[in-house]
């Protein structure tokens, strides 16, 4: 079988490159990725020589470039691809729907021109809006996104189920809750929340702290794609989570016991604006259809990635110097990183 992954070099989508090449050997890989501030080839250095991947640096909004991959005997495209700070969304949605909308616009077409078997759309649970204190989001909670960065996913998915009713593309959408794992850009809420642990700076915390978000390990993300990939059913969304819900405060507590360090570095900020206030997801379709089953206890999954960020300091000290300051943009972006 042959993928194309787009956004690859990005922090789900490497880790899903990863876990792709090391239990399918046999499989061919073409990553694409525009490289922008989130995507590192860095992400991808264990990958280096092998034989069935292939990384190619350019953009999903380059539509002779998406044309020239997908009709190189593509199997399946599975699209990471994304702007995804929510942050970074409020200040400049032009450039969410620039990739987020067109860009996945430009995949589909490009899919549905060259017969591509499958084409996975990989979305956000944000794009069900914010949760009460009660209840979970399924596969038929109405969408309600409330930030450009989700307005731009949701409008994506329905591009990708347009393409599955109007000209019947074998198209799956998957919606997950908040990732983490290595390999997560560091303005991201956990491993900001490491990285500023480690050099004894403020761990700056929107509001109260009280938002809650259902945590999903990054690799066992990786497993349930893999799962819709080859037992999927065309035409349907398929929910995943990792049934941890978390406040932030509580996230920013356990970092913090972890490395031993005092909750005198905790500092509250102004609130985000329109900060959903909860997620949650209800995972039992995958679970029952495809008999997913996640790996990670949350309690494990994190201690194993705090150890990563203590142990690869010089994968993300680049960053932190070159690209990103700690305290550049507001901290608290509990999103998964796609791109």
């Amino acid at each position: 079988m042959k993928l194309l992954i787009t956004g690859g070099a990005g922090f789900i989508g490497s880790n899903f490159a990863h876990y792709m090449v090391k239990k399918y050997p046999d499989y061919q890989l073409i990553n694409l990725d525009a490289l922008t501030y989130a995507g590192n080839t860095d992400n991808l250095a264990e990958l280096n020589g092998c034989p069935n991947h292939r990384f190619v640096h350019g953009s999903i909004c380059d539509k002779q470039l998406v044309e020239n991959l997908v009709q190189q005997g593509v199997d399946a495209v599975i699209n990471f691809a994304a702007e995804s700070h929510v942050d970074r969304s409020i200040a400049h949605p032009e450039v969410f729907v620039q990739t987020n909308v067109l860009g996945t616009q430009l995949l589909l077409e490009a899919a549905r021109k060259h017969k591509v078997r499958t084409f996975i759309q990989i979305s956000t649970d944000e794009v069900y809006g914010s949760l009460g204190p009660a209840g979970l989001f399924t596969e038929q909670t109405p969408i309600a996104p409330n930030s450009p960065y989700s307005s731009s996913k949701a409008a994506g998915d329905l591009l990708a189920r347009a393409y599955f009713e109007t000209y019947g593309l074998q198209v799956m959408i998957t919606r997950c809750s908040n990732n983490y794992g290595p390999y997560q850009f560091p303005e991201k809420l956990i491993p900001h929340m490491i990285i500023s642990a480690i050099a004894d700076r403020p761990l700056t915390v929107y509001g109260d702290g009280l938002n809650v978000r259902d945590w999903l390990h990054v690799e066992d993300h990786c497993s349930a794609i893999d799962l819709v990939l080859h037992k999927g059913t065309a035409g349907e969304v398929y929910n995943i989570g990792g049934s941890n819900e978390r406040t932030n405060i509580s996230i920013v507590s356990t970092i913090l016991e972890e490395l031993q360090k005092p909750e005198t570095l905790i500092k509250y900020v102004a609130d985000r604006l329109g900060h959903d206030r909860r997620y949650g997801i209800d995972a039992s379709k995958i679970i029952n259809e495809l008999g997913w089953k996640p790996k990670y206890r949350f309690e494990t999954g994190i201690r194993e990635t705090i150890r990563w960020y203590l142990q690869n300091d010089q994968w993300w000290n680049p960053i932190i110097s070159g690209q990103f300051k700690l305290n550049e943009v507001n901290p608290n972006d509990t999103d998964q990183e796609q791109s």
